[in-house]
């Protein structure tokens, strides 16, 4: 019985204590989600739930009389050994031995797909995050986005959600021209023009562009720049999607916002939101809006010369993407974007969609990195940013992608290089890629000394010990978290989980022997033991699958 089970199997009891007459309550007070929790103290069982207490209140019965009444419809049911009563209404619940190792044999045989569940399922998301300019390489405030964007779509991803993960290219405007003219300069041994684009990657990037196209040196002054802002554009946006490959962090899409108005999306989008009756003309201009709905003041689509504002091609680009199909879309923007959540969601409401369902928009706090006790201030490339692959220099992908993921993503982060590359139990990534490590060993010697624990009996009665129940109960935890993560959003509730989950299994092997020594036989409890570890190692690796980071078989 996995909790999921247990949470059905007690609001099921509760449904039958109503239509027995022993609870009064309206179909509407019985709660269509139960909790169930894993009690702290292992003497208090397996489970804990405060349902009665929930229902008492609405019953008109004190809550150890509800819980009274739903414990002695629980205590029947196979798999579960006793159900007491305790403090004001608690209802502890302990799974009988076979029961709860019954989760090693179900985790084995779900193998990749253990942890899935289908909350999501037939939901269609568009995750959309970094968002850059193609003028330089990707900075520090763009990689914890990598990490944890991609994490929120693989967790989606695993709770039944097709999703799409998309990158937003900002190429059009004033910076481009910028960044065009910089490449020029640098080609041509003269000064970067004010507020122009500085650092060493420039440099590389002019002699780049004149080797592939020497010629490009002769072309009149006045076009010049545009040759360069194209040439530099195609180079710098193929680094860009190098460099997040390499840091695992894939993009099934990428959309230029040159596309939205070279494909009429940004009329389109105009049309669409003019039809609900938002757009309004003032002063020459076209106007949205969208203070009526929230934001703090309406906002122009096409100024008063006749030009879209950038502000149009983020409506066009909202109404797109809901044109192709996706039922909600995640925007996830940097710390100085908060104005962007109130103006987006008016966008949603503006298009005829509901703002609390079919738009959210996620805000990133800052990154800061201390090596040697000193804050890292400076690129090796750039001059004058951090850029991901200076962290991934720093401590590689794994411990990068993950101590990204680790926090919540609306407060700041702090990132201690020397911790993360150490291999010690305080460094949490290589605390859980360790965990994955030592159980394949232990399954390699198993192997090694012909022990074949597949095809063995499994007997789930036989794991007893408290380490083993805490192990098992720590594995049978992790479809819920992951259906939290989902819901909330939040993958770094995964790593935490993995830290316990780590912990967990340790605990277990430092006390119950799993391969047999010199003075012992192979018996049914080594191959029990074997599975429970088969398991836990699969829990590990799919929650780091779900978070992009990989599972070492040795370390």
């Amino acid at each position: 019985m996995t909790p999921e089970q247990l949470a059905t199997a007690i609001r099921h009891a509760v449904v039958e204590a109503v239509e027995a007459g022993e609870i009064t309550l309206e179909p509407s007070q019985i709660p269509s989600d139960v909790t169930v929790d894993r009690p702290r103290n292992p003497e208090h069982g397996d489970y804990a739930t405060n349902i009665a207490m929930q229902i008492a209140k609405a019953a008109g019965v004190s809550p150890r009389v509800a819980a009274d009444l739903v414990a002695h419809r629980l205590r029947v049911l196979a798999g579960i050994a006793s159900v007491e009563i305790a403090g004001p209404g608690f209802l502890n619940i302990t799974f009988d031995a076979a029961t709860l190792g019954e989760v090693a044999r179900a985790v084995v045989f779900a193998g990749e797909m253990y942890g899935s569940i289908d909350r999501y399922s037939g939901s269609r998301f568009n995750v959309e995050f970094i968002s850059a300019n193609p003028t330089g390489p990707l900075h520090l405030g763009h990689t914890r986005w990598a990490a944890v964007g991609d994490a929120i779509a693989r967790v989606l991803v695993a709770a039944g959600a097709e999703v799409q993960c998309e990158f937003y290219i900002n190429d059009r405007g004033a910076q481009m021209d910028k960044f065009g003219q910089s490449i020029e300069a640098r080609a041509m041994g003269t000064e970067v023009p004010e507020g122009g684009y500085q650092g060493a990657y420039v440099d590389t990037l002019a002699r780049q562009v004149v080797a592939a196209d020497p010629a490009i040196v002769q072309i009149a002054e006045s076009d010049r720049w545009q040759a360069f802002r194209e040439a530099g554009y195609g180079l710098q946006l193929r680094q860009q999607q190098d460099t997040l490959e390499a840091f695992n962090t894939h993009f099934d899409v990428w959309t230029s916002e040159r596309s939205l108005h070279a494909s009429g999306a940004v009329e389109r989008g105009l049309a669409h939101l003019s039809e609900h009756g938002h757009v309004y003309e003032s002063e020459g201009a076209v106007w949205l809006r969208t203070t009526d709905f929230d934001d703090d003041k309406d906002r122009v689509l096409v100024k008063a010369d006749g030009e879209f504002t950038y502000f149009a091609s983020d409506t066009a680009y909202y109404v797109d993407k809901r044109d192709r199909g996706f039922d909600v879309c995640i925007y996830l923007l940097g710390a100085d974007h908060h104005g962007y959540v109130n103006r987006l969601r008016a966008v949603a409401a503006c298009a005829g969609d509901n703002p609390d369902v079919n738009i959210e928009v996620l805000i990133g706090q800052l990154v800061k990195m201390y090596k040697g006790g000193e804050e890292v201030r400076l690129s090796k490339r750039a001059g004058n940013i951090i850029t991901l692959e200076d962290l991934v220099d720093e401590v590689g992908v794994d411990a990068a992608r993950y101590s990204l993921i680790r926090y919540p993503v609306d407060s700041p982060l702090t990132l201690d290089l020397d911790l993360l590359v150490t291999r010690s139990n305080d460094n949490p990534v290589f605390y859980v890629q360790y965990a994955h490590a030592r159980i394949s060993s232990v399954l390699r010697n198993a192997a090694d000394l012909g022990i074949d624990w597949r095809t063995s009996d499994f007997e789930p009665a036989l794991l007893t010990h408290d380490r083993e129940t805490g192990l098992l109960g720590a594995i049978a935890e992790f479809p819920r978290v992951v259906a939290t993560a989902a819901e909330l959003r939040e993958p770094h509730r995964i790593a935490r989980y993995l830290e316990e989950l780590a912990t967990a299994y340790h605990k277990f092997y430092d006390v119950c022997r799993v391969l047999p020594g010199a003075d012992t036989e192979l018996g049914p409890q080594t191959y029990s033991r074997l599975w429970l570890c088969a398991a836990a190692r699969q829990t590990v690796a799919n929650g780091l699958a779900m978070l992009g980071v990989s599972a070492p078989e040795r370390m």
